[in-house]
């Protein structure tokens, strides 16, 4: 059956706002859920719903008539509060939302996960890495509350999508910072992004443990939705990025110089990025498009 509406959680926020305005383009019926006042005005329905209470999640849930549910209202950084709060809003939040999709009927869901979940992002220690570019079966390593709430809420979508009478398609995503054209145009293309001055500036450590990887607000609004308008049933996790890095430099020279001793699987002959999306391609046909260097 296909999808007609599709219910939004944290929609007043800055991807929710971007998903809400992309899944409208493409004809969808479109219902946010959010615990604050609306922020936006873009979705055709709103509902105040707090995530993590189980009832409100199931009534707003039931009352959108949604057919598929895009679950992005998390604590979106561990620096927000304390870190048993941001792994609870992680992890609660997405329990409630696929139960309530199980027992309501809603047969496809798609969930923000996190480039964090690899142990990478907040984490003050170097990101520990097997080889590059990263793809879904690299080994995880998430130590902080926000990163260990991303990884286990992809734990918790794998177990539900299995439940017999679970949903049937159950997506969670990892990418890294999501850039609309103001950011990209502010950060990157009026920035100095060469190499030396990357290693001065005071981001250094998080861009490192990332990867220097970013994905344009609207790919990755694309990518949502094409995770519900897929086949496949049970649950995947997918990466998505720009096709290239944040860095000026080739990312061979990149690899060389600030990852020396990590394996590399490809042979980087340009400004590829470092982590592997073509999972996300073959499975869903999704392809980045939106680079910084095309904006120079």
């Amino acid at each position: 059956m296909r999808t007609r509406t599709i219910a939004v959680t944290g929609g007043n926020g800055q991807v929710g706002r971007g998903v809400l305005a992309h899944l409208r383009e493409h004809g969808y019926r479109t219902v946010n859920l959010s615990r604050g006042s609306r922020r936006e005005s873009v979705a055709d329905e709103y509902r105040r719903t707090d995530l993590l209470d189980a009832g409100e999640v199931y009534g707003s849930l039931a009352a959108s008539d949604a057919d598929s549910v895009v679950h992005l209202g998390m604590i979106p950084r561990p620096d927000a509060g304390p870190g048993h709060v941001t792994f609870e809003s992680n992890v609660l939040s997405t329990y409630h939302v696929l139960e309530a999709c199980q027992h309501l009927g809603i047969d496809r869901a798609a969930v923000a996960s996190s480039m964090s979940a690899l142990g990478a992002g907040f984490d003050p220690d170097p990101v520990r890495l097997d080889y590059l570019p990263v793809d879904e079966p690299h080994p995880v390593d998430p130590r902080d509350p926000y990163a260990l709430g991303k990884r286990v809420l992809e734990q918790t979508a794998e177990g539900i999508a299995r439940r017999n009478d679970g949903p049937q398609t159950v997506s969670t995503l990892r990418f890294p910072i999501v850039m609309d054209d103001d950011h990209m145009e502010e950060t990157l293309v009026d920035g100095d992004r060469s190499l030396d001055a990357v290693r001065d500036a005071p981001f250094f450590h998080s861009a490192r443990n990332t990867l220097f990887a970013y994905v344009h607000l609207d790919d990755l609004s694309d990518l949502f939705r094409r995770c519900l308008e897929t086949d496949f049933r049970g649950h995947e996790t997918f990466w998505a990025a720009a096709t290239d890095t944040t860095v000026g430099c080739p990312t061979a020279d990149l690899v060389d110089e600030v990852y020396p001793d990590t394996e590399t699987r490809h042979d980087f002959s340009d400004y590829e990025s470092l982590v592997d999306t073509s999972k996300a391609t073959q499975m869903l046909g999704w392809t980045p498009m939106r680079s910084w260097r095309k904006a120079e």
